[in-house]
């Protein structure tokens, strides 16, 4: 097939500010554009590395910065549709599709023609005049080349490339796996006894899914965090609590085809392989090579100093929840589905407040609003919605970004409500990344970057209302959103969030802070029917009840960083479902709570990025902790000065520049961990 038979809507974005048209795009479009844009590709790759002229870094650099731009943009397009609307046709594509992709990088990645390019141009590079941007690049490419095996003997190379191939498979299918267990698990209530303690907005937001399940009159309690962890915090009903966590936390081990222990245990197999090829102990040593951490036992002291403050405040916690249920005649020890449900009674008692009391001020409208209104404050960006241009869903809601002369600098989309079809979790990606080359007659690119999260969806007519955690998991999106937006750079190697993992949060947790500044909720914690501001005296309780319950959220998160660094720092990990459990007796983790990412289902580390860079959240919390510390130094949340030098230096210069050096210019130093632990309220 030839690229003139494809689909023209593939990759002539002529929509709206160079938007795709997506409902012109069938499922059945993908798979003959990939073998045709994959070849194409291929043959770029082949004119770069068999350029007759001396390598140079405009003809093998930069040609291979905007090289294989269409089959971007095919990409671009089917891993949305993959992550934010599947079926089965696209995943069956997917699990076709990860392997040949890994298959093609691999490929080039050990193009011995090109890599000699490349390799000449690193070893002179001092004598080529390249800025600081162009050296970045430069080395990114190179160090690419070597971690995809371009130094290794032919025999090594392919082992490399098949081990690469099966991971890329692997992944889509543990991805895939728990989504499905997600989607199969449902829990639909119909007697009045059994929504006993739920708020009115939870019922029917649970009435609203079970419609769109076809169960008029039923409420449906899933495995969407937006449904099953208000249930787990309101419901009276222990047992239907137990019923509900037991479900959620075996996503990904129910047995069958979808049961994903195996596949955990040959992922880590095969990761284990692919670094000793490449000359490094374990998968720990190699993901941590280019990043701000650089060495396991450097992440190790960091989540070991938080683990044993978080545990012994949560012994405190799980005491006084025991206590509030004994009080209640409840005579059993605190069990992980028990947990939030008393936790959320002890701060309505501690702080006279509730989340059912906050929802109706934390409308999802309101809160978007405010996202934009602090990045105007803080970056001078404004943002425009267009309801009359259609996004990749018909729930996803697209604005322009403008900067404060006017000029459009972006185009950002919102898909905010959770689906069947969606894998759970929140997460920011684009469509288009930024960029000043010269490719296909234009110069450069705006990015196209979108949000998507798994709220609610509230029944027609009805708002959406976000719990605090959900807001807060809104604004981080749309900072990391941001990172990708504000991106000022040439090359797009290196743009938006093109930054070791474990700075890349540093943008996204940094926002969060504002949502809770509290000019920000006076003027858009507004009551979703009054229009009422929220009153001063629930805000004061809402702030001081910030690090409540701070000892339950650190022991889910680092119990999970330190499995995750214990499956990547061993040689070998025959049965993971044993480390886990060996990990956990080992750190003395209470029977109380359980890991936040179970590793069945921790899509983080088995089919996202983050292999051996969970931790890296907590690190990027020491930055970001450090750096909103700078705006209140100043007296002002909006410090212009501040705003200033955090845009020019973390926000715009994606990973032009080495990330200390970034976080340096921004704040004069780097920072030390006390700042996060008395923002987690764990300092001693």
């Amino acid at each position: 097939m030839t690229d003139s038979a494809l689909n023209p809507a593939l990759t002539v974005w002529d929509g709206p500010h160079g938007l795709p048209r997506f409902s012109a795009v069938a499922d059945t479009d993908f798979a003959p554009a990939f073998d045709v844009y994959l070849s194409a590709h291929e043959a770029e790759i082949e004119a770069i590395a068999g350029n007759p002229e001396p390598a140079s870094f405009a003809n093998t650099v930069e040609a291979l910065e905007v090289a294989g731009e269409a089959l971007s943009r095919v990409s671009a397009l089917f891993w949305n549709r993959a992550g934010s609307d599947t079926n089965d046709t696209i995943r069956a594509l997917e699990r076709d599709i990860a392997p040949k992709l890994s298959r093609h990088y691999s490929r080039i990645g050990t193009n011995p023609a090109l890599f000699a390019r490349i390799d000449s141009l690193w070893e002179g590079r001092d004598a080529l005049g390249l800025t600081l941007e162009q050296t970045r690049v430069l080395e990114r490419h190179w160090k690419g080349f070597v971690h995809s095996g371009a130094k290794l003997p032919k025999d090594a190379q392919d082992r490399l490339t098949a081990v690469h191939e099966r991971l890329a498979g692997l992944k889509a299918s543990f991805g895939q796996n728990v989504l499905a267990d997600e989607e199969a698990w449902v829990l639909f209530l119909t007697e009045a006894d059994e929504l006993a303690g739920l708020p009115a907005s939870l019922v029917e937001a649970m009435a609203a899914e079970a419609r769109r399940r076809g169960r008029e009159g039923a409420y449906a309690v899933t495995l969407s965090r937006s449904l099953v962890e208000p249930f787990l915090t309101f419901s009276t009903r222990r047992d239907l609590r137990e019923q509900a966590f037991k479900a959620f936390v075996a996503r990904g081990e129910n047995g069958g085809e979808t049961d994903n222990r195996a596949i955990m245990a040959e992922i880590l197999a095969l990761r284990s392989e692919a670094a000793n090829l490449l000359g490094y102990p374990h998968h720990a040593a190699l993901a941590l090579d280019d990043t701000m951490a650089k060495t396991p036992e450097a992440v190790g002291r960091l989540l070991m100093e938080v683990w044993t403050r978080a545990r012994d405040r949560a012994a405190d916690e799980e005491e006084e929840l025991a206590q509030l249920a004994l009080e209640e005649g409840q005579n059993h020890p605190i069990l992980p589905w028990d947990w939030r449900h008393y936790a959320e009674k002890l701060r309505a008692r501690r702080f006279a407040f509730s989340e059912e009391e906050l929802k109706p001020y934390l409308s999802l409208d309101r809160m978007v609003e405010a996202c934009f209104e602090v990045a105007r404050r803080l970056f001078g960006i404004t943002a425009t919605e267009h309801k009359d241009v259609p996004g990749h869903h018909p729930d996803a809601r697209v604005f322009e970004i403008r900067d404060a002369g006017g000029a459009l600098v972006a185009v950002f989309l919102g898909d905010y409500f959770a689906r069947p079809s969606k894998r759970s979790g929140a997460w920011m990606s684009s469509f288009q990344g930024q960029h000043k080359l010269q490719t296909g007659g234009r110069h450069g690119r705006i990015p196209i970057v979108y949000n998507v999260c798994n709220f609610a969806k509230p029944a027609e007519g009805r708002p959406a209302l976000l719990t605090l955690d959900e807001a807060r998991t809104l604004f981080h999106e749309f900072g990391h959103a941001l990172h990708g937006m504000l991106s000022d750079v040439t090359y797009p190697s290196v743009a938006g969030t093109s930054v070791p993992r474990d700075f890349v949060e540093l943008p996204s947790q940094l926002f969060e802070h504002w949502m809770t500044v509290p000019a920000v909720l006076e003027a858009y914690a507004l009551h979703v029917e009054t229009g009422e501001p929220m009153p001063r005296a629930l805000l004061d309780k809402v702030l001081a009840a910030r690090t409540f319950n701070a000892g339950f959220a650190t022991v889910e998160f680092t119990s999970s960083a330190l499995v995750d660094m214990a499956f990547h720092t061993r040689a070998a990990v025959a049965d993971p479902m044993a480390v886990e459990a060996e990990v956990l007796a080992a750190i003395g983790m209470p029977k109380s709570i359980a890991m936040r990412h179970r590793s069945p289902h921790f899509g983080h580390i088995f089919s996202g990025g983050y292999a051996a860079a969970y931790y890296s959240y907590m690190w990027s919390e020491v930055l970001d902790a450090d750096a909103f510390a700078a705006f209140q130094e100043t007296g002002d949340p909006f410090d212009a000065a501040t705003a200033a030098r955090l845009k020019a230096n973390v926000y715009s210069t994606g990973g032009s520049v080495d990330p200390e050096a970034a976080y340096i210019a921004f704040r004069g130093r780097l920072p030390s961990v006390d700042a996060m632990l008395a923002k987690k309220g764990l300092a001693a």
